[in-house]
């Protein structure tokens, strides 16, 4: 005997039901599951951070180092990334490159990097100068920016590069970029450029060129992570719950 039209609706309305309660189910495992995950990873940026902000203070203890010690491999340079650096030399002023939409108080202008060439080495390290404006009439010009001739020192912290930001296809060439790479700047240039770059700091002898150097600390937003952290966690649980309450607690209330 064939099932009759009011029973074949009903098994439909019912498989309907459990269809759509398994999509509300999986809807919910997999947004508190996406927000849990996102907890996790900006628990680990905050570890990094940390681990950064100790490596900073640990290694901004030890002694500045010199142009004979910096590292002239790759694989040297983790361990003197965040280290004090004092070297002397003269501006090769003609092949600085201006790094674009950097931002500094606010303000967006450019990175000034100028490779130097250390006193009594062949050896060239590329400095991140400082910040200064830029003429946004007129977006090609180039900056004046006061370059001493001459043996300078230069005191700063050692990095592995400039901050590096997104760019199209052929913005990395030319004294306006969006960034710099040692490497490449080194077969482009025929430099003998070392795999790092010091960023330099404020101090009585560089006070004449104008430049802006308000580094911001690279692990000051470890806070920020930690409200994520809350955030995410918070919008995982909220999920559970409302999927608990709504499809467990209230059903069961309606009907008791």
């Amino acid at each position: 005997m064939s099932e009759s039209p009011s029973g074949q609706g009903a098994a439909q309305s019912r498989r309907a039901t459990l269809l759509r309660e398994a999509v509300v189910l999986v809807l919910a495992i997999a947004g508190a599951a996406i927000a849990g995950r996102l907890a996790v990873w900006q628990l680990d940026r905050a570890a990094q951070k940390e681990s950064m902000q100790a490596a900073l203070d640990s290694r901004g203890r030890e002694p500045d180092l010199n142009a004979a010690s910096l590292a002239r491999r790759p694989a040297d340079l983790p361990a003197q990334v965040f280290r004090r650096v004092r070297i002397a030399g003269h501006w090769l002023a003609d092949r600085t490159v201006f790094l674009d939409n950097r931002q500094m108080d606010g303000k967006v202008g450019f990175f000034v990097v100028t490779p130097l060439q250390l006193e009594d080495s062949r050896d060239v390290a590329l400095v991140q100068r400082g910040w200064v404006g830029r003429n946004f009439n007129h977006r090609a010009s180039l900056p004046a920016v006061p370059t001493p001739a001459g043996r300078v020192e230069v005191q700063g912290i050692l990095a592995a590069a400039p901050s590096r930001l997104f760019e199209f296809a052929g913005a990395a060439s030319g004294p306006i970029r969006q960034n710099v790479d040692a490497a490449i700047l080194a077969r482009e240039t025929g430099l003998p450029l070392l795999p790092l770059v010091v960023i330099e700091s404020d101090t009585p002898g560089n006070a004449s060129d104008t430049l802006l150097r308000h580094w911001p600390a690279p692990a000051t937003d470890v806070q920020m992570h930690y409200g994520y952290v809350f955030q995410w966690s918070a919008i995982g649980v909220g999920i559970v719950f409302l999927y608990v309450w709504f499809r467990i607690l209230r059903p069961r209330r309606r009907s008791s």
